[in-house]
């Protein structure tokens, strides 16, 4: 089988992958940045492939049940070496980038790390084993890879939501499951297979693979499910000129007509890229905060009018 061909077929799994989250993402990240995420996602390979050669040279030594073994090295060696790398690689690139903002732009972050380490191991495998090996991968190990970018995504984008609204115990715990929840998926989806390998028993082997397939779809289910979710109920996080964090909806303050003509939904013009026009500033009489729009960026009450009944600020 010629090279190209496995090439081609190790690749397209995660370009398909990749050109589906950017069609999912209503507002469009400068492609200079995914491109530099992907391949800072690629090069976390080697770090990976260094931790792992530590990790099981150190279970050799201290561990010598085979299956114990296997389900060591995936939650503790494979699992947590190759998700952090690509928790890192995306949180260098954008956690202060001014793009980041959108609740949505976490996860396509995390799939374009996690997919640019996906394409990368794909290529080592295929052009290795060949096309078997290449099509049991695009059906199973790279949209797994993906899958777990989701969840990370989806933390990681809460947690800078927390950030920018200044509640930093949430922020942290968001950025420990971003990490947490995509290692714990991802050893469990290798644990299945590693233990099923080492068993000497069918009965147990065959017990594990239904295991793996019914992980497997159930975690599908719930990716698309969470990235058709998000992408819907998408909103912005705005820092505005004085530093005030405004956390908004454009679903929830409704449409609005542009200079240039067009009426929008979302909170810039599709046609020219204007902002939506803030209202007049004021100040939420139940929390104080200062706000911009028609409720309040911080406890979500709606903007007092002369005829709404006042409620009074609580004592500190």
């Amino acid at each position: 089988m010629g090279s190209q061909f496995l090439m081609i077929l190790a690749l397209l799994p995660a370009i398909g992958l990749l050109i589906t989250i950017y069609a999912c993402d209503r507002n469009k990240e400068p492609k200079k940045l995914l491109v530099g995420i992907f391949f800072m996602g690629m090069g976390t390979i080697v770090s990976a492939m260094i931790l792992e050669l530590i990790g099981m040279a150190i279970l050799e030594n201290a561990v010598y049940d085979d299956m114990l073994k296997a389900l060591l090295s995936a939650f503790i060696v494979v699992a947590p070496a190759e998700e952090l790398g690509k928790f890192l690689a995306m949180r260098v690139l954008t956690w202060k980038n001014k793009n980041f903002d959108y609740l949505f732009d976490g996860i396509v972050y995390a799939v374009f790390s996690s997919l640019g380490f996906a394409a990368f191991e794909n290529v080592l495998y295929v052009m290795q084993n060949g096309v078997g090996t290449g099509i049991v991968r695009a059906l199973a190990s790279v949209p797994g890879h993906a899958c777990f970018a989701v969840f990370m995504g989806y933390f990681y984008s809460r947690a800078k939501h927390a950030s920018v609204t200044g509640k930093k115990m949430s922020c942290l715990v968001n950025t420990l499951l971003a990490m947490i929840v995509p290692i714990v998926l991802h050893g469990a989806y290798d644990a299945l297979l590693m233990v099923a390998e080492e068993s000497y028993e069918d009965s147990m082997q065959i017990g594990l693979m239904i295991a793996w397939i019914v992980m497997l779809v159930g975690m599908f289910v719930g990716t698309i499910i969470l990235i058709v979710k998000t992408s819907r109920n998408d909103f912005r996080i705005v820092i505005l000129e004085d530093n005030t964090p405004v956390v908004y909806s454009g679903r929830m303050l409704g449409n609005w007509n542009c200079t240039c003509g067009r009426v929008n939904i979302s909170n810039y013009c599709t046609n020219c890229g204007n902002k939506r026009p803030m209202v007049e500033r004021w100040t939420c009489s139940r929390c104080g905060y200062l706000s911009y729009w028609n409720f309040c960026g911080k406890c979500g009450s709606p903007k007092q009018t002369m005829y709404s009944p006042v409620v009074n600020r609580p004592m500190n």
